[in-house]
C-alpha cells in the first residue's frame, strides 16, 4: 500500500513541476523581459564609438608601420577609405516590412550591393597602399591585419 502512495506522490510531483515549468515559459512572439538592448546590457551601436575604435586601430597601425613622411600621402588616402561608411547602413525594420516582398527582395539588393562597392573601394585603397610598402612594413602589415580577421563583428574575438 505504501509503495502505490509513493507513485502517486511522485507522479502529482512531477506533473507540478512540469505544469510549473510551462507556465514560467514566456508566449511565443513575446520579447524578452527587460525590454530593449539597452536595457539588458547590450550596448547600443553607437557610430561615434565606432569611429573612434577605426582611428585608434589606424593610429596604432601606423606607429608599428614606422610610416616614413615620403608615405604620408598614401597612408592619408588609406585612412580615409578606412573611415567607417555614415551612419543610416541599417534598414528601417518597419519600412521593409510594408513593402511588398518583390520591393523588398530590390531594397536589399540594393543594400548589398551598396555594402560590396563600399568592400572594394576600401579593397582597392588597401591594395595601392600596400604596393607603397617596404617588405618589413608589408611584413608588419599582413601580420596586423590578419589579427583583425580574428575578430568577429564589432571587432568581438570569436573562438
Amino acid at each position: 500500500m505504501k509503495s502505490h502512495i509513493r507513485k502517486h506522490l511522485v507522479t502529482c510531483a512531477l506533473l507540478a513541476g512540469a505544469a510549473f515549468a510551462v507556465q514560467a515559459q514566456p508566449a511565443p512572439g513575446t520579447p524578452p523581459a527587460g525590454g530593449t538592448q539597452a536595457q539588458q546590457g547590450r550596448k547600443a551601436f553607437d557610430p561615434a564609438k565606432r569611429a573612434e575604435r577605426v582611428n585608434k586601430r589606424l593610429a596604432d597601425l601606423k606607429q608599428k608601420l614606422k610610416i616614413a613622411p615620403n608615405q604620408e600621402s598614401a597612408w592619408t588616402t588609406f585612412a580615409n577609405a578606412m573611415q567607417p561608411p555614415a551612419a543610416g547602413q541599417r534598414p528601417d525594420r518597419g519600412a521593409l516590412a510594408n513593402l511588398s516582398t518583390p520591393d523588398r527582395i530590390d531594397h536589399m539588393r540594393a543594400m548589398r550591393d551598396q555594402r560590396n562597392a563600399e568592400m572594394d573601394r576600401r579593397a582597392d585603397a588597401t591594395k595601392a597602399f600596400y604596393a607603397q610598402l617596404n617588405a618589413d612594413q608589408k611584413k608588419t602589415f599582413d601580420n596586423e591585419t590578419a589579427r583583425m580577421f580574428n575578430r568577429g563583428p564589432g571587432g568581438h574575438r570569436h573562438g
